[in-house]
């Protein structure tokens, strides 16, 4: 991980001198993990931010707080490591000034996620001083992943398989949602786990699968994005798991989504998750080599139309080390697809206060189509129990 990390900051620095870019700061956990290869625990809500100060010709500069730092030292490539504390002297605001150097004539910045917290900082201490926006940049290396990151990203998908087939054994008239999310947790945990070792890098990379679990059931299955409550299932209800904010490893997020039904499925709900279901599998059959992502979207998008649903719901978005990155499967959005991209692919229908179809995977763009990358049966699904 950590010389895959290198590499990409080198690239990145041969990007910067071709578009005549100094020095960069990079505040995202994401692109931090993604250059670095570590993230820190203690987030911009605790107003601590991490940053990685990229020279196009110098080593980078990991700022990062002292409580953290000797976790961040060990789990990083990059050498220079300098820490800030919340009392004295040692302020962020100084560390990152040493970084930047005197006088710089502009600073990049990823403008559309940098924590207000730094960008004032940076209009406060650099009047006049142009900030510009290296996300662009940047975005356009991760668009393609490499073939160590495709891997990772199927080892979380073995992770997601598992987790989902616990949600299925887990469901039961009687049961409660929660209990199903518990599940969820404890399968993809232990899974995880398989994969790493208590040594090296490994060691710090937890297992525990973690954030809500996305589930509804019965009338709320429109909604979407409501968390498991305590709500029991009752006969023929669908019982919707997202596991897009879950299923990831290493830093690396999947998409991943199934609808079962308690004990058999209604007519209605029937018709509506086969919809949805083929939607998805249209815009599957659609992504190769050369096809603009609208296109992707719009093949699923004609059997909305055919069955007589609407929607204005995204087919897809580009996922890696973060939960969105580009392109998205979408009305407007002309990116080729080329060979390494790798996408969530959703269908899905909402029947407010009635009823949904969901369905979700993740797949990697190959040179003849797409291979999936998380497996579970796309059909109507039954509870076991």
């Amino acid at each position: 991980m950590l010389e895959e990390a290198k590499i990409r900051t080198q690239i990145l620095q041969s990007r910067m001198k071709d578009e005549g870019i100094r020095k960069a700061v990079f505040t995202d956990e994401s692109s931090i993990a993604y250059l670095a290869g570590f993230w820190g625990y203690l987030g911009i809500e605790f107003g601590r931010p991490t940053m990685l100060v990229v020279d196009v010709e110098d080593a980078p500069v990991v700022i990062t707080p002292l409580m953290e730092s000797e976790m961040v030292a060990e789990m990083t490539w990059v050498e220079d490591v300098r820490v800030w504390e919340d009392m004295g002297q040692r302020t962020w605001g100084r560390a990152l000034a040493g970084a930047l150097g005197d006088n710089p004539s502009e600073i990049w910045i990823e403008k559309g996620s940098v924590p207000a917290i730094v960008r004032n900082h940076l209009d406060e201490a650099y009047p006049g001083v142009a900030l510009k926006d290296i996300s662009p940049v940047l975005g356009a290396m991760r668009t393609v992943k490499s073939p160590f990151e495709i891997g990772v990203m199927k080892e979380a998908g073995q992770i997601a398989g598992a987790m989902m087939a616990a949600a299925h054994n887990s469901l039961v008239e009687g049961g409660r949602e929660f209990e199903s999310a518990l599940a969820v947790i404890d399968a993809g945990s232990r899974r995880a786990a398989d994969f790493l070792t208590d040594k090296g890098w490994d060691r710090f990379v937890s297992p525990m699968i973690h954030n809500l679990q996305i589930l509804q059931s019965g009338k709320d299955a429109s909604m979407v994005h409501r968390r498991a409550s305590v709500k029991t299932f009752e006969k023929f209800d669908p019982v919707y798991f997202c596991f897009c904010n879950m299923a990831q490893f290493k830093q690396y997020k999947l998409g991943f989504d199934r609808m079962f039904h308690i004990g058999d499925v209604k007519d209605e709900d029937r018709k509506v998750q086969l919809a949805a279901i083929d939607a998805q599998q249209a815009a599957i059959a659609a992504i190769r080599p050369g096809v603009l992502a609208e296109d992707v979207a719009a093949a699923a998008n004609e059997i909305y139309r055919e069955r007589g649903y609407e929607t204005g719901y995204r087919t897809g978005r580009s996922i890696g080390v973060a939960y969105l990155e580009a392109p998205e499967l979408k009305e407007g959005d002309k990116t080729v697809l080329q060979p390494g991209m790798t996408f969530a692919v959703d269908g899905g229908i909402s029947v407010d206060g009635v009823t949904a179809g969901r369905i979700g995977d993740s797949i990697v763009v190959t040179e003849t189509g797409a291979d999936y990358i998380t497996q579970y049966p796309r059909e109507i699904l039954l509870s076991k129990g």
